[in-house]
């Protein structure tokens, strides 16, 4: 039987509250969400840091799917491969290099490294990251990560151990070599790097 009018409203407000409205890539892209952030070396960046250079890439369904994030970047030593933390900051503002993006991006004002941004570590491989990972950030609705900044820093993530402040504000990850804001793209470029990445775990 139809839904009384009232009951009907509220059914239709309740599924407008737990689903965040689709952008209009979705229904292009078969009900998937992408975004691309092509990472380069920070201009403030001191000369005897490595320059890191490549993409950060996305995909998520929507409207309740897992976000997905390719990691392919480049620049790092080849003789002496280290740790080295990534994390999406709060602000995609490019002005003063990376160090005008801001903190890490924590909407729910928690401690690192529970920031639905906080990437973790990651090993280079011939001085190359090349990894696909399941994030807790989101392409959709007020928490979108879209228009903010992915980082590299400098040093490894110390995930929030380290005993001081700055372990459970930013990991104690050191400066930032690279940046990047992050923006809706077509699906191309995942397709195009997705075949022969190593995923984490």
């Amino acid at each position: 039987a139809p839904l009384h009018p009232p009951l009907r409203l509220l059914c239709e407000s309740a599924s407008a509250v737990s689903e965040p409205a689709a952008p209009p890539e979705v229904s292009q892209h078969t009900g998937t969400m992408y975004a691309a952030c092509k990472m380069r070396p920070s201009t403030t960046l001191p000369d005897d840091l490595p320059k890191v250079y490549g993409q950060v890439l996305f995909k998520q369904e929507y409207p309740h799917g897992g976000l997905k994030v390719l990691l392919r970047v480049s620049g790092f030593p080849r003789d002496s491969p280290e740790l080295r933390a990534v994390h999406i900051h709060q602000y995609g503002d490019l002005s003063q290099g990376c160090d005008s993006t801001g903190g890490h991006y924590n909407p729910h004002n928690v401690n690192h490294p529970n920031h639905p941004g906080d990437f973790g570590n990651f090993m280079p491989q011939q001085g190359r990251i090349n990894e696909v990972i399941d994030s807790e950030a989101t392409l959709f609705g007020g928490l979108s990560v879209i228009g903010r900044a992915v980082v590299v820093h400098e040093k490894m993530d110390d995930l929030g151990r380290g005993g001081d402040a700055g372990s459970l504000l930013h990991g104690n990850a050191g400066r930032r070599l690279g940046c990047c804001v992050i923006g809706i793209s077509s699906p191309k470029l995942w397709d195009m790097y997705r075949n022969g990445q190593r995923r984490r775990g």
